[in-house]
């Protein structure tokens, strides 16, 4: 189990919060079904460390909101656009004996025999799941196993995800978790050699035939000159 302390905080301005977050803290607020929304704040460097391990699926309990420990879920997190750096998390407060509905991460182990022996390349359609379960028995991952992709035409599905016990995957059995696909040679054309030689050639001859008519036209237009009259 995954324990943060946070303590309650008033409800400040944009300048309190920059003087809270340069003071190594985030800002956050805690809320629930039958929790009032409860503005807190925490240590950041803290907060990092259990969020890159914990994530979104998995139960935090946060000390000081209340008498009782609460338990929670990392619901959101508003990141610095710049730096990347986390500024403000919603934790979400769970009811014991009720069942979640959230999404877990899938973990793919093993090797395929259609990558490793054909040379496929592996096709992750799914990247988390949603699923169903009480607190206590919400893992943090589900792993999938790609042993049983043979060949191209093989497919892992929903309905033969190992899921532990007390869970259940609200998607559609039927539906395509992972697969694999051939690999495609790319073919490289060469680019086509173009003899500049040949174009200043082709273009001198266009020349020296334009030159030519235009001096033809003018002996024409010279013999078509009216003679003046002796008589």
């Amino acid at each position: 189990m995954f324990e943060l302390t946070v303590e309650k905080r008033e409800r400040t301005g944009t300048k309190s919060l920059t003087a809270l977050r340069d003071e190594g803290l985030i800002p956050g607020v805690v809320y629930g079904k039958k929790e009032k929304s409860t503005p807190i704040k925490l240590n950041l460097r803290e907060f990092k460390k259990t969020f890159k391990t914990a994530g979104e699926s998995s139960i935090i309990q946060l000390k000081g909101v209340s008498n009782e420990d609460m338990d929670v879920l990392i619901h959101d997190v508003d990141f610095e656009p710049v730096k990347g750096e986390p500024r403000h998390v919603d934790f979400y407060a769970i009811e014991r004996g009720k069942k979640l509905t959230v999404s877990v991460p899938l973990e793919f182990v093993g090797v395929a025999p259609a990558i490793k022996d054909l040379g496929g390349i592996l096709v992750k359609v799914m990247h988390e799941i949603e699923i169903e379960s009480l607190p206590r028995d919400l893992p943090q991952q589900i792993e999938v196993n790609i042993e049983g992709i043979i060949d191209f035409d093989t497919s892992i599905h929903v309905r033969e995800l190992k899921l532990p016990e007390g869970v259940t995957a609200t998607a559609d059995a039927e539906e395509v978790v992972a697969s694999a696909n051939e690999a495609v040679e790319e073919v490289f054309e060469e680019p086509e050699v173009v003899d500049m030689d040949a174009i200043e050639v082709e273009e001198k001859g266009k020349d020296e035939e334009g030159a030519e008519e235009g001096s033809g036209e003018g002996e024409k237009e010279k013999k078509a000159e009216p003679q003046p009259n002796e008589s």
